[in-house]
């Protein structure tokens, strides 16, 4: 810059000294004084070197200014880049996304943040507020802008909100944005500069904290957390308790905060169980334990008690969490269960017994009773009178007779809880059925349609499942309608692993509104007829279950009645 200086002026000089020669040469054509000619050239030579140093002066001052103005220009520009690389190595280490909002243009710059936490391209983002707002969960949107705005009324500098931000894929991310405020000097408001952090993640955890701290304040049992550690032979110090805790105890939070749990033992309680326990929490494990814990009334309660421990994320143990439960009522009413069930199998037993004295020792006299009464039937008897008495006693003794057969038909089925099963061929079943049933069939006539196409072979006991068909279509052919042909219908299909087969009438039909609980019940008769006894559903429903399997009704009065068998294949 000086070198330059210097050659400017020594130039200007040059220049001017050029121009001086030739006027003073001009000069010599003209008549005047030589000696005054040689003091004009020496003042102009004095004037060029003269104004030659002003020149050089000027230019060095100008010079001067120009290079500080450089430098500052220079070591300011150093600055800008020093604060942009400055800015985009916190912007990476953040993970950030920042934005800057020229309010008064509504001109907004996003950094990469825009693309790398919520996946926009260049070409996607908006550059104005607009487009800012637009992202904003609509169930957010008012109240964030409520907000802003309100805070760009005022003094502060600072503001900061949370919302949902809409991402390119169209979710929603959880955000913390935070924005410092620049204003000009007359305070209003010309620039925001912003940084939004996603706290998903967060959120997301917070969420969770707050649903196991209602699953844990809101839980029945009671749950207290402890400290990691203990001195040696005692339970760590407790730290938390829940509500119910509290009302199981009788201790307040405050009460039993700080305190092991050892303050519940008492002379009652199982020390074994607590040794076990001790050995639990030393070695790091979980335990349950059952023993008597004591109130603040020194009430005294049988308790379940569970220690579970708790590790961190570097694996390193924390917490216990111990759950606990009152479960006195809960053992009062197993031993009164195993009471009951001692009372009932001893019941159980006497009724078999008293089955068995049914079915054996009272068949011999009533053989012999009926014996008696057939030969009486061959002698000839004048007495009117005692010839009623007779036949109502000979209707009376095989009316016993049919009952204790009845008994041991139901005894025998209850006593084969596991019969012996064989694949049969249910058309054989079916044709063996109808063939002892032709008499029957012959008298009503009706339409029977048999379809077994889609289930050939049943796995299942013959002589249970004979009697079934036999009892269904008895019943069928019994309880016809006097108003309409009888149609009898029977299908068998498979579900799955389950057979299927449907016996479905035209008859009179049930009133189940008012007899369902009754249909197979023992002695229950639904219909005025001579000849009913009422068993043969009963042991329809009793065969069906010792088999495995399942019965349905489904009935409607003078319309028909269906039954719905399954079982498995």
């Amino acid at each position: 810059m000086k070198n330059q200086s210097n050659q400017i002026a020594i130039i200007y000089i040059l220049i001017l000294m050029f121009i001086s020669i030739i006027y003073y040469k001009s000069l010599q054509n003209y008549t005047f004084d030589s000696s005054h000619q040689y003091l004009y050239f020496i003042k102009d030579i004095l004037f060029v070197l003269f104004s030659g140093t002003i020149l050089k002066f000027i230019l060095t001052q100008n010079n001067t200014k120009s290079f500080a103005i450089y430098q500052k220009l220079k070591d300011t520009n150093q600055e800008i880049k020093e604060s942009n690389d400055k800015y985009d190595i916190v912007a990476k280490a953040t993970s950030d996304t920042i934005w800057d909002w020229k309010i008064q243009e509504d001109s907004f710059n996003w950094n990469k943040g825009i693309n790398n936490i919520f996946g926009y391209t260049e070409n996607q983002i908006g550059d104005n507020s607009n487009w800012w707002f637009d992202k904003i969960h609509p169930e957010d949107s008012i109240k964030m802008s409520v907000k802003l705005y309100s805070f760009l009324e005022q003094k502060t500098e600072k503001w900061q909100d949370e919302y949902r931000f809409k991402c390119a894929d169209n979710t929603y991310k959880y955000v913390l944005d935070k924005g410092f405020l620049l204003k000009d000097e007359n305070g209003k408001a010309i620039r925001m500069i912003g940084a939004i952090q996603d706290i998903t993640k967060q959120k997301e955890e917070e969420q969770r904290l707050k649903l196991l701290e209602t699953v844990i304040t809101q839980s029945k049992d009671s749950i207290i957390i402890t400290e990691a550690q203990s001195s040696e032979g005692t339970i760590p110090k407790i730290i938390y308790s829940n509500p119910a805790f509290s009302i199981m105890s009788g201790y307040h939070f405050n009460e039993i905060i700080g305190k092991s749990p050892s303050i519940f033992i008492g002379p009652n309680s199982d020390m074994e169980e607590h040794k076990k326990l001790i050995k639990a929490i030393n070695d790091k494990k979980e335990c349950q334990i059952e023993t008597i814990s004591y109130t603040k009334k020194n009430e005294q309660y049988l308790v379940r008690f569970s220690m579970i421990p708790v590790y961190n994320s570097e694996n390193e143990l924390s917490h216990w969490i111990s759950i606990q439960r009152d479960i006195s009522q809960e053992k009062k009413q197993e031993k009164e269960k195993e009471k009951l069930i001692i009372e009932l199998i001893q019941k159980n037993k006497d009724l078999k017994q008293f089955s068995y004295i049914t079915s054996h020792n009272l068949r011999a006299p009533l053989s012999n009773l009926t014996g008696l009464l057939n030969l009486i039937e061959d002698i000839p008897i004048e007495n009117l009178e005692l010839k009623e008495i007779l036949n109502g006693f000979n209707k009376s003794t095989h009316l016993l007779n049919e009952t204790i057969n009845d008994l041991v038909k139901v005894i025998v089925i209850k006593e084969n809880s596991s019969l012996q099963k064989e694949a049969i061929q249910l058309e054989e079943i079916f044709a063996k059925v109808i063939n002892q049933l032709s008499f029957q069939i012959e008298l009503s006539k009706p339409t029977i349609n048999i379809n077994l196409k889609k289930v050939a072979v049943l796995n299942s006991n013959k002589a249970y499942l004979e009697s079934i068909i036999l009892n269904l279509i008895t019943n069928s052919l019994k309880f016809k309608s006097e108003n309409r042909k009888l149609e009898i219908n029977i299908t068998a299909s498979k579900i799955g692993s389950s057979v299927i087969i449907i016996f479905s009438d035209n008859g009179i039909g049930i009133d189940l509104k008012r007899n369902r609980d009754k249909v197979f019940g023992l002695y229950q008769k639904f219909h005025k007829y001579p000849d009913s006894k009422g068993l043969g559903l009963y042991l329809v429903k009793s065969q069906v279950e010792t088999m495995g399997g399942t019965i349905n009704i489904d009935s409607e009065v003078n319309k028909g009645t269906t039954f719905t068998l399954t079982f498995k294949s």
